[in-house]
C-alpha cells in the first residue's frame, strides 16, 4: 500500500472559498459557472481591445510576465487576452530553449530584444524567471548562476521601469491536488496527451522543491517598482477573470478607438477573370 504524501503546509494549499455574494453562479464543486465567466470576459475582452488603442496611440510599452506551475493556466489566460486583441500591438513572447550561443551571453540578454517599443504590449509566456524556478529545481544552471540572478534581477527590473516600461508579473498557483487532476485529465486523453511532458512529470514530482524555488523566488524579486501578483488559479475561470480585470486596473487607460468609417465602392476596373473551372478546389464536405 503507497502511503499519501502531502505537500507542507504554504501559500499553494487548498483554502477556503472566499465569501461569495452570488452564490448562484458557481457549481456545486465550487467553480464558477461558463455562463457567469463568458459574460464577464466579454465585457473584459472589451476593455482589452481599449486598452490596445490606448497603448498604441499613448506609446506606451508594456511587458507582462507569466509564471507559475506546470497547468496553472498561464497558457489559457494569454489566450484569452490575445483572442480579440491585434498580434501587432499585443505578441507574445514565449521562448524556446537556450541555443548554446545564448547559454554564452549575458543571462538577460535573449529577453532583451522581446521587450516592446512605444504601442506595444508583450506578454510573456514563462520568462527570464526559468532561472530560478525550472532551471534552479531541475539541476539546469549552477548555484552561483542563481545567486546571481537573484541579485541581478531586482536591479534589472528597475532598470527596465525607470526606462518607461510597465512592468506588471503575475504568478499563477495552482495546488498539488488541483495540478494532479489536470495532468490525470492530460493523460486519459491521447489528443491531450502531448500536453505532459517529461518536465511536467519531474515538476509534480519534485512540487515541493518547486514551492521553495518560488518562496526564495519571490524573496529576492516581490520588489516595490515591479511585484508579485499572485492569481489562485484551481478554478481557470476564475483565475482568467481576476488576472485580466486587474490587468486592467494598472493602466489609466481611456476609450480612444477610431470613429466607424465609410466603406468604400468598389472601383469599377476593365477585366475578365479566366473560367472558374480553371481552379483547384477542396472537396465540399460541408
Amino acid at each position: 500500500m503507497t502511503m499519501r504524501i502531502t505537500p507542507p503546509e504554504g501559500a499553494d494549499d487548498l483554502k477556503p472559498a472566499p465569501p461569495r455574494t452570488r452564490p448562484g453562479d458557481y457549481t456545486s464543486k465550487g467553480k464558477l459557472r461558463s455562463s457567469v465567466y463568458e459574460t464577464h470576459m466579454e465585457r473584459l475582452q472589451e476593455q482589452l481591445v481599449l486598452l490596445q488603442y490606448w497603448v498604441q496611440s499613448q506609446g506606451l510599452k508594456v511587458a507582462v510576465v507569466f509564471e507559475g506551475r506546470g497547468s496553472a493556466g498561464k497558457g489559457g489566460a494569454i489566450k484569452t487576452i490575445t483572442e480579440r486583441t491585434s498580434p501587432r500591438i499585443v505578441r507574445v513572447a514565449a521562448l524556446p530553449k537556450p541555443t548554446e550561443r545564448e547559454r554564452s551571453q549575458w543571462y538577460f540578454q535573449r529577453y532583451v530584444e522581446h521587450l516592446p517599443a512605444a504601442g506595444e504590449m508583450v506578454l510573456f509566456d514563462r520568462s527570464w524567471y526559468n532561472r530560478s524556478n525550472v532551471e534552479r529545481v531541475m539541476g539546469f544552471c549552477t548555484e552561483a548562476e542563481h545567486e546571481e540572478f537573484l541579485r541581478s534581477c531586482p536591479e534589472f527590473e528597475r532598470m527596465l521601469v525607470r526606462s518607461g516600461i510597465v512592468l506588471l508579473k503575475y504568478w499563477f498557483s495552482v495546488s498539488f491536488e488541483e495540478q494532479h487532476r489536470r495532468f490525470e485529465a492530460r493523460n486519459a486523453k491521447p489528443i491531450k496527451r502531448w500536453k505532459l511532458s517529461d518536465m511536467d512529470l519531474a515538476e509534480h514530482e519534485l512540487f515541493v522543491a518547486y514551492s521553495k524555488a518560488k518562496d526564495t523566488t519571490f524573496q529576492y524579486t516581490d520588489i516595490k517598482q515591479a511585484p508579485w501578483y499572485v492569481v489562485p488559479s484551481d478554478d481557470k475561470k476564475a483565475a482568467r477573470l481576476n488576472c485580466i480585470g486587474h490587468l486592467l486596473s494598472q493602466i489609466d487607460y481611456r476609450d480612444v478607438s477610431p470613429d466607424p468609417v465609410e466603406l468604400p465602392q468598389m472601383r469599377d476596373v476593365p477585366y475578365v477573370r479566366p473560367p472558374m473551372q480553371d481552379q483547384t478546389f477542396v472537396t465540399r464536405l460541408f
